[in-house]
């Protein structure tokens, strides 16, 4: 009785950690599919609220020095980039390359 009862008991075990594992692959594949329908947009995130890379001397998120800063990104939805207005970048809008800013 008490090589199934242990039997039972490690049968239990490796059922419950193949369920987690599968609801936590099921979890995280919503948010890989979404980050493929994502871009980098250069120059559309106001001061202190980048997703990453501000330049030198910054290290990511939320370290853009000024608003709509040329070399400092948002994530947005892909296709919306070059629609974004942005008030520092040479076409007034977002670029998917980092830039040199203008004059507002």
């Amino acid at each position: 009785m008490t090589t199934q009862t242990t039997t039972s008991r490690y049968t239990t075990a490796a059922g419950l950690a193949l369920a987690m594992s599968a609801a936590l692959t099921i979890a995280a594949t919503p948010i890989a599919a979404q980050a493929a329908d994502m871009e980098k947009c250069f120059g559309v995130a106001l001061k202190g609220k980048n997703d990453c890379k501000a330049g030198a001397g910054t290290t990511c998120a939320g370290t853009s020095k000024m608003d709509y800063q040329g070399n400092a990104w948002s994530m947005v939805p892909k296709g919306t980039c070059e629609k974004t207005m942005s008030k520092t970048s040479p076409t007034g809008f977002g670029q998917l390359q980092e830039f040199k800013e203008v004059k507002a």
